[in-house]
């Protein structure tokens, strides 16, 4: 790794060198590039590290476009609450009343989809209580890397979950679960008779101008400038780095699946949090944390502590692999962190040494 990882592309005019400092510290962690763009009290902030490419010494564009992964969920719950807001689904009304072919327990609510209170069983996969990961749908490894291309179809993952056994009963305890989130684009489906992608775009992407917003379906591609993601894997008895830029990210429909930018997410998530896209009641909702996860309805609600004060709201994502996203503000939207980055051929996974650097740009950003 060259000493182009040391050096930050600033396009915002900000002197800002702790910002500077934690982006090259996520580079230093073994991600392969970085992009942040930072809005508060002092302007716009935005800038890069690391490279675009391995091999090459061209810094990741501050505008470049990324899977972003779970910050999908947010996206999700905004249409669901749209449609609650509209009157045309209950908030606490069975989910099986809207999708009575899957056969649910009656028990389960629209709430408990968006709050992972189901129960339900993650089709990706779920850790055993002794903290072993049992695999669901190939979403890791040289499984996952073999079906990268595969398209899923929204029931086909949801039925796969459904036959598995429940975590718990109903309501009774909270499991963050991919499978919540798809069930939910198969209810705004169902109740708009328009597909995710459409309704997407109706109620959130054009409304709010988001040009470089995508749902892909089952295309792997990157419609758009971007930084290259790699995946490190193990094959027999030898390690294999794969670029993973193309992959079709259908197996995390309504979780997962879509690909922005850090423009279009700020512009989402400030919209959203500052009352643009729904009335206070429900927003309040999405803001109100439940449960051992600290989630409310499509965001996780995070005190920063006795020393540093306030509140954040946040939904970052990691896309099976390649690429992760960070999505964080205050919760009335006026102060946002939105990144992109990339994961190249570091011996260490980068997603274990993650939390000291997120946890210092965090306090960088929203201390005082």
């Amino acid at each position: 790794m060259g000493e182009s990882l040391h050096t930050v592309e600033n396009n915002s005019g900000q002197n800002r060198p702790e910002l500077q400092q934690a982006i090259e510290e996520f580079v230093d962690a073994g991600f392969a590039g970085m992009q942040m763009r930072v809005h508060d009290e002092q302007g716009e902030w935005v800038g890069s590290a690391g490279v675009r490419k391995l091999g090459e010494d061209a810094r990741p564009q501050t505008n470049g476009l990324f899977w972003v992964g779970s910050s999908t969920k947010t996206f999700t719950a905004t249409l669901v609450l749209r449609l609650v807001a509209d009157g045309a689904i209950g908030l606490d009304a069975p989910v099986a009343d809207y999708l009575p072919q899957l056969g649910l327990d009656r028990r389960i609510t629209v709430r408990m989809l968006l709050q992972h209170t189901s129960g339900l069983y993650s089709y990706t996969g779920e850790p055993e209580p002794d903290g072993t990961f049992v695999p669901g749908i190939p979403s890791a490894g040289k499984e996952w890397v073999d079906n990268r291309f595969l398209t899923y179809r929204p029931e086909e993952l949801v039925r796969f979950a459904l036959l598995k056994p429940a975590r718990f009963e109903p309501g009774t305890g909270q499991s963050y679960c991919n499978t919540n989130y798809t069930l939910a684009l198969l209810l705004i489906e169902k109740v708009t008779g328009r597909s995710y992608a459409e309704e997407m775009h109706r109620a959130i992407l054009r409304p709010l101008g988001l040009r470089d917003t995508v749902v892909p379906g089952a295309s792997p591609e990157i419609p758009g400038p971007h930084a290259h993601g790699y995946y490190r894997y193990q094959d027999a008895d030898g390690w294999k780095v794969v670029d993973v830029s193309r992959q079709n990210s259908s197996l995390l429909a309504g979780a997962g699946d879509m690909i922005s930018s850090t423009q279009d997410l700020h512009t989402f998530f400030s919209a959203l949090l500052g009352g643009t896209l729904l009335p206070a009641p429900l927003l309040d909702e999405m803001r109100t944390p439940h449960g051992e996860l600290g989630y409310g309805l499509g965001m996780f609600v995070q005190g920063l502590g006795p020393d540093h004060g306030g509140t954040i709201v946040h939904h970052n994502g990691g896309a099976p692999g390649g690429y992760g996203s960070l999505m964080i503000s205050t919760p009335d939207g006026s102060r946002t962190l939105t990144a992109g980055l990339t994961t190249g051929d570091a011996e260490s996974n980068p997603a274990v040494v993650i939390q000291g650097a997120l946890d210092r740009l965090i306090k960088a950003v929203f201390s005082g």
